[in-house]
């Protein structure tokens, strides 16, 4: 009898990538997904350790799992991610209804340690130190039919206090040009208009095979595989931004002009104390190079607020830079302290309250900037790629959402015959912090073959690529990937 899974993802864009490769090996295996509602004879939960609300989170959800557990004792319990990484067999010890624990390195051996916890009826607890194999060489159930996922690498080699990631991914592993390249053509082959090109800092791609110059060429050659419209990365580090990538970006009309560039901090003395090498004059010197590239570019960042030891004066340093670099939004973070991370014993803790008052300054800054930087959108014709789940109100206001090219999100007039996946054109109307609306006709609607497949509840299921070999351009004409299977 088929065995039905359902995956949990927490955290960052490269677990919910984590998790399509995960639903692929699973489905190789033999399981199929659980029908809406239905209870699962799996759940696997991928998880993530960036803030400390995640464990109590994850610690919270599993308790709920224990009552399901005792009423269905061959339901199997999984977990993988940053946070099995970091926690290990703590996650049994805590919760020993938990059959599997897993690691970032070794995300492929799920399949046998569920069959070796079924056989050996006890919990499986296996954690690598280093990377077992590159993800990307493993099967991927894709979420959707339209837009997809791609690692170019993983891990990463910088030390920033705050952060636990590289002690819980490891040192930068980077794919082969070839390999990236073959997996964008597979997902362009099953109709996918727009991937994502993703790793912990992309543009240091190239550090492992000694080209620094490699995320550049890799965008221009990603750009020359025909039925790829849209071409987006995240997320850079401002010291490894060069001019070659922002003319890359310029000259490459699939790559879209949209980019997300991680601040942290507008201090000068905090961004030492964070061990981010570069200061806030090159940081806005990139930001100056890009708009004079690309006028039109959306520029979005990452900043913490309450950093151990920042003063007033530091954080209105923040608020300066904020202001100058016109952010069309930005992801705001509260000082998240983590055992094992240099800034956790760093001294300057500070109090709740004052970090609170702090972020709601920030906050209220922030959606200036993108409040102004959207109503400059007011009577512009853009271009939507309709996505699905994007508004969540669609129902009640009988319009329909998407991103625009430069990433902002567009709600648009309720069209009929318009589905997911499909490409419009509409004028925009009215603008909010977060969102544009275009309540007019649509101007022109392009149905495409993800429509196709998202109307029939089709999604790309991709085999691993693993070519080996680096190389640049168009790769070579691929055996016909894994068709579409129903959701």
């Amino acid at each position: 009898m088929t065995r039905s899974y359902e995956i949990r993802t927490f955290g960052c864009q490269m677990n919910v990538h984590d998790s399509e490769r995960l639903a692929g090996m699973l489905e190789d295996a033999g399981y199929a997904p659980a029908a809406e509602g239905a209870a699962p004879d799996l759940v696997v939960f991928n998880t993530c350790a960036v803030r400390e609300n995640a464990d109590n989170k994850l610690y919270g959800t599993l308790g709920h799992m224990r009552p399901l557990k005792t009423a269905n004792p061959d339901m199997q319990v999984a977990v993988g991610g940053c946070l099995a990484q970091k926690d290990r067999s703590t996650i049994v010890q805590r919760a020993p209804w938990v059959d599997v624990v897993f690691g970032t390195h070794n995300i492929g051996s799920l399949p046998t340690l569920l069959e070796r916890a079924r056989h050996n009826n006890e919990a499986q607890v296996e954690i690598l130190e280093s990377l077992e194999t590159f993800p990307s060489t493993l099967p991927a159930r894709r979420d959707s039919a339209y837009s997809g996922w791609v690692s170019i690498s993983v891990g990463c080699n910088n030390t920033c206090t705050f952060c636990i990631v590289p002690s819980l991914r490891g040192k930068e592993k980077d794919r082969r040009p070839g390999d990236v390249l073959a997996e964008v053509q597979a997902l362009v082959d099953e109709g996918v208009l727009e991937v994502t090109l993703l790793g912990q800092n992309v543009n240091s791609y190239g550090v492992e095979f000694g080209d620094r110059l490699a995320f550049g060429k890799l965008l221009r050659a990603a750009g020359e595989i025909d039925g790829l419209e849209r071409i987006r990365f995240t997320s850079p580090h401002p010291k490894d931004f060069t001019d070659d990538v922002i003319a890359a970006m310029a000259e490459t009309p699939a790559v879209c002009h949209q980019l997300h560039m991680p601040l942290q901090s507008g201090s000068d003395r905090l961004l030492r104390e964070m061990r981010r090498s570069y200061r806030t004059d090159k940081y806005l010197g990139i930001l100056d190079k890009v708009r004079a590239a690309m006028p039109d570019a959306a520029i979005t960042t990452d900043i913490i607020v309450g950093f151990p030891g920042e003063t007033e004066e530091d954080f209105q340093g923040t608020l300066d830079v904020v202001r100058r670099a016109r952010f069309a939004s930005a992801f705001t973070f509260q000082y998240s302290k983590r055992p094992g991370t240099p800034a956790a014993e760093m001294d300057g803790q500070l109090p709740k309250e004052v970090v609170q008052e702090r972020f709601d300054r920030l906050i209220a800054v922030q959606e200036e900037n993108s409040l102004a930087g959207n109503r400059e959108q007011i009577g512009r014709e853009v271009e939507v790629l309709v996505a699905q789940g994007e508004g969540r109100r669609d129902g009640e206001t009988q319009r329909m959402s998407g991103r625009a090219r430069d990433g902002r999100l567009v709600h648009f007039a309720s069209t009929p015959g318009v589905r997911p996946g499909d490409v419009v054109r509409t004028v925009v109307t009215y603008a909010a912090p977060h969102y544009l609306v275009a309540d007019g006709a649509v101007v022109s609607h392009r149905r495409t073959r993800a429509g196709d497949n998202t109307e029939a509840g089709l999604r790309p299921k991709t085999s691993g690529v693993s070519l080996g070999l680096p190389s640049f351009g168009t790769p070579a004409p691929l055996a016909p990937a894994e068709g579409c299977a129903t959701q």
